[in-house]
Order: structure tokens, then C-alpha cells, then sequence
């Protein structure tokens, strides 16, 4: 082949010019255009890096053209309604009609595999209730026994996602929609910024790792700065991250090409630089710790709703949290867990597939530990991972949840096409880039409409779903609803894929098999797990008693 390039080139460019001066008068532009192409392949031979273009000069170039085009041919012309990742084009098309106000209905009967393992479906009732009867808005109300300021929040919000991650007109589009249809917007751990107060909707602040907004120049958390930042009226509650689903066990990244002057300022951090936020926190260092920094950020609020976020990892981790906060007698507000099955953030694809427990089963596991230890009734539960249809809202209010938080969702309403390139600060539609050229195609007087209607239409369809299945509201729903195929053949209720715990249970005696192990080896003194193999089911048993 590079033989062939060779003459082929030295021979073109020989034709080129002698036909071109006798030819046409423009034969210079012909020739310089061989003569260029030439170079390109001469370069091609001579470079050491590419295999493939040393090899196959000037030709090898069309692998990165069709490497680049191989999202978009296989997005538009090759994949289905319903197999396209990680949001199939059924549930993408549903999205953006909600959010236009187009006509949302499908023809002609679902597209999914009904008998294939896995298809899931909510049960519906010979007497389903009238939908005009039901309440439109349903609420929740966060704030337990410590908070003097509680929060009525919806059942469905934004999802953490940080101005930095997200371009300026993306952050200000949701916030404005948060405010059109009164529900709250996760800023995200990059901190506080003018974009999330601009449009005036309700904040859910994020504290992540790095302290961002509310951090002294070493990098600490700074009390006076967080204080001074959570009595702003329009912060209505504060959220812990200690991980999230996209990379849980792994700090936030800003890429450096996104990391602006002004981005390096809300975040008190050096511009122009990657900046990977600790995998940890610094301000408290075990389950305890976790429980005092909760009252402390309480206090300083002013005594707004806390939280915290988490992908659930360790079992016993999350049960020595549980013990803290009965043995302080201190509680969050509510806990947001999120699904292994990732979200918005840029992460290694190691920690997107395969770290953390996927959303279903950490909040059922949630959901029992704070039953079992007779807890629940001081926490919120707000579930997080791939909600983007009224379903998937009642699927995790039946296995616990209060309420649900959507990010990618929110994305595709604001304009995203799923291109998948929102670590390259390339976006196309201007949504997680911070590129001038980009951003200024999102216009946020007609995009926060567009996400104010999503939200409106899917809590819609939720409330409908409830009324078709027998049911005044989300507070009904149980396990017993919603049903999986797990074979031609077989079919479960999700009451029988993740039986119900009893209440205090885990104080009477009856705790399941499954969490006495994990409960046993929880410690709110220190983080950690027990040594795996080094205890026999037994011992184990003879260890939660004696807790007990």
C-alpha cells in the first residue's frame, strides 16, 4: 500500500500539472490540492504513532472520520426504539414530546418483549379511580423532628448537576422550569452560583467532597462561608454527597477545558486545571463523624432539611450510619440514593459499569435497614438513577421511595441529543459544554418552559398510573404492584424478589438472615467492612444477639 501511494501520488501529480496547464487556466488549484493530499500521506509514512496510517497513508485517515460519525449513523439509521443506551430512542422521544407539549401517545401497542426476562409491569385495578378526583401536584414534606424549617417538595426534581458539568443557559433553563412548576434543582457539588439564583426556583444545595463554595484556601470546609450561603431564601435544603452513581468510590472531575475563571471562582479553585475532587470527606471521618456534621450544618442553616446522597457499596457502612443515628439520636432529613447504573458525570468506564449497587437493589436494602431498625418514619427517601417515565417513578415508590430526582431527563428537556460527548466540552445542543459557540444555541426563555413542561406531563402520567392501579396517591403503593418476568414461564411480584421487612425488626429478634452478617460488623466508630471469609454464618449470628 505504501508502494502503491507512492507512484499513485508521484504520477498525479505529474498528470495533474501537464493537463492543467494545457487544460485550464485554473490548474494550479487542482494541483495544489494533489500536491497537499501528498504531503498528508509522505507525513502519514514517515509517523510512528498510528499503525494504521503508516501503513495505508492518507487512506487510514477515513478510520477516525468514520469513527466519529459512528454515534451519529448508528443513533439516526441503525438502532431500534428500544435498544439504544443508556436511554433507548422510546424513552428519549418521550422526553422531548412531554417537554414540547407534542402529542406523547404511542400506536398500535408496545414494542417491548413482553415475555423476555426482565419486563416489567404495575398492576392495575377492575375499580381504578376516577383521575380528575386525584390530587395533580402530590407532595412530600421534608423535615423531622430537628428541622425549624421544612421543605413541601414534589415528588419528582432535578438531579445534581453541577454549573462547571453544565453550561451556564443549562443551569439557568432548569432553574427557571423548577420555578414554573414549583419543584426543586439540585445544584450539584461545584457550589452555588449566580445562574442557580437568577431565575429564582427552589435549591437543593450539594456538599460534596471538595468543599466547593463553601471551602478555605487549604481546601477544608469553612463553617462561616457555609453558613453564610445556606440562609439564602431560595437554598430549601442541603445534601451531603458522599457518592454518586455515576463513579461512586471516586471524586467529582472537572475537565480542565472546562474549568473557566469564572467556574475557578464560585469554587474558590485554581482555573485552567483538571480538578478531581477527594474520593472522601475531610470533615468527618466515620459513621458518627457523618451524624454530628449533619447537626452541625443543621445549625448553621439555620435549621433547613439535611441530607445526604450515597450509592449504596458496603452493607454494614450503610447499617453503622443507621446506628449512629440512634445512638444520637440525631436524623437526616432525607437520604438520596443514588443507582450504580450511573448518571451525567464523567467517570472511568470501570466505576461506571461495575462499582456500586444498581438503583433497585440499594433502595430496597435502604428502605429495610431504616424499617428494621424502626427509623423510617424520621427519614425521606428520595430515589435517583434513570428516571425519566412516570413508571419508573411508581416502580421506586413501590420498593420505598418518597420522591425522585432525574438528571438526564432534564438534559434531553433542555435540548440534549444523547451525542455522548459531555466530557469533551463539544456539545453540540450547548447543554454540558462551556463553549461559547454552543451555549449560546440554548435560549432559556424557551427551554425552561420545555422543562417545566416534562416535569408537569410525567408527574401526570404518575398520578394516573396510581388512579389506574386502585390508589388515592403514592403513599398506597406497595412491592405487591409492580411485577418482572424472570423466565417464559415465571413471573414475581417485586414483594417476592425483595420480601417486605417488619418494622423493628431488627430490635425484636426477627431480623432476616441476609443482614445479620452486615449488622453485626457495622461500627459507627469506623468505616469498613468485615473481613470477608473470616466468619462463619454462626459467629456471625452469635454477634448480632450480643449487639443486640
Amino acid at each position: 500500500m505504501r508502494r502503491t501511494f507512492l507512484v499513485v501520488s508521484v504520477l498525479l501529480l505529474v498528470i495533474t500539472f501537464f493537463l492543467g496547464v494545457y487544460i485550464s487556466k485554473n490548474w494550479y488549484v487542482l494541483f495544489a490540492g494533489v500536491f497537499f493530499c501528498s504531503l498528508m500521506g509522505y507525513y502519514d509514512m514517515l509517523q510512528t504513532k498510528h499503525t494504521v496510517r503508516r501503513i495505508y497513508p492518507l487512506f487510514g485517515r477515513l478510520r477516525y472520520v468514520m469513527e466519529e460519525l459512528r454515534p451519529k449513523i448508528y443513533q439516526y439509521f441503525i438502532e431500534s426504539d428500544i435498544d439504544g443506551r443508556p436511554l433507548n430512542r422510546i424513552d428519549r422521544s418521550t422526553v422531548y414530546q412531554r417537554a414540547k407539549q407534542d402529542n406523547d401517545t404511542m400506536p398500535f401497542g408496545t414494542q417491548l418483549d413482553v415475555y423476555a426476562p426482565g419486563y416489567e409491569w404495575i398492576c392495575h385495578s377492575i375499580a381504578p379511580k376516577n383521575f380528575n378526583a386525584l390530587n395533580h401536584d402530590p407532595r412530600v414534606i421534608f423535615g423531622n423532628k430537628d428541622c425549624k424549617q421544612p421543605y413541601n417538595g414534589s415528588i419528582l426534581n432535578i438531579s445534581a448537576m453541577s454549573y462547571g458539568s453544565l453550561s451556564s443557559n443549562a443551569v439557568e433553563a432548569m432553574n427557571g422550569g423548577a420555578k414554573i412548576g414549583n419543584f426543586a434543582h439540585n445544584t450539584g457539588e461545584g457550589g452555588l452560583c449566580d445562574f442557580h439564583l437568577k431565575q429564582g426556583g427552589d435549591l437543593i444545595w450539594q456538599i460534596g467532597t471538595g468543599y466547593f463554595g463553601c471551602r478555605d484556601e487549604q481546601g477544608n470546609f469553612s463553617p462561616a462561608l457555609f453558613a453564610e450561603k445556606a440562609r439564602i431564601p431560595n437554598v430549601k435544603m442541603i445534601e451531603i454527597k458522599i457518592s454518586q452513581g455515576a463513579k461512586p468510590g471516586h471524586g467529582g472531575i472537572l475537565p480542565a477545558a472546562k474549568n473557566t475563571p469564572e467556574i475557578a471562582k464560585i469554587r474558590h479553585i485554581a482555573p485552567g486545571i483538571t480538578v478531581e475532587s477527594p474520593p472522601y470527606h475531610t470533615a468527618f471521618n466515620s459513621p458518627k463523624g457523618l451524624v454530628q456534621f449533619i447537626k452541625q450544618l443543621r445549625d448553621l442553616s439555620g435549621g433547613k432539611p439535611i441530607g445526604f446522597k450515597l450509592c449504596i457499596g458496603h452493607k454494614s457502612e450503610f447499617i453503622a450510619i443507621c446506628k449512629a443515628m440512634v445512638a444520637q439520636d440525631t436524623y437526616p432529613d432525607f437520604i438520596t440514593v443514588d443507582g450504580g447504573e450511573g448518571g451525567t458525570g464523567a467517570a472511568p468506564q470501570e466505576f461506571s459499569n461495575y462499582v456500586g449497587a444498581p438503583l433497585l437493589d440499594g433502595l430496597t436494602f435502604l428502605d429495610d435497614v431504616l424499617k428494621g431498625l424502626n427509623i423510617r418514619h424520621h427519614i425521606k427517601i428520595i430515589a435517583s438513577g434513570k428516571i425519566t417515565t412516570g413508571f419508573h417513578i411508581a416502580r421506586a415508590a413501590a420498593l420505598g421511595a418518597d420522591a425522585c430526582n432525574c438528571a438526564r431527563a432534564m438534559m434531553l428537556a433542555v435540548g440534549c441529543i444523547q451525542a455522548l460527548i459531555c466530557n469533551t466540552n463539544r456539545c453540540p445542543t450547548g447543554v454540558a459544554t462551556q463553549n461559547p459557540k454552543y451555549t449560546k444555541g440554548l435560549v432559556v426563555a424557551d427551554k425552561k418552559h420545555r422543562v417545566a413542561n416534562f416535569h408537569k406531563n410525567t408527574v401526570k402520567t404518575f398520578v394516573e398510573l396510581m388512579g389506574a392501579a386502585g390508589l388515592d396517591g403514592m403513599q398506597g403503593i406497595t412491592r405487591s404492584h409492580v411485577y418482572r418476568r424472570v423466565s417464559l414461564s415465571s413471573m414475581y411480584a417485586f414483594e417476592e424478589i425483595f420480601p417486605s421487612v417488619k418494622y423493628g425488626c431488627f430490635l425484636s429478634g426477627e431480623m432476616p438472615e441476609k443482614y445479620k452478617a452486615d449488622y453485626a460488623f457495622a461500627d459507627e466508630n469506623q468505616w469498613g467492612t468485615y473481613p470477608v471469609g473470616s466468619w462463619s454464618k454462626d459467629t456471625a449470628r452469635e454477634k448480632v444477639e450480643e449487639t443486640l
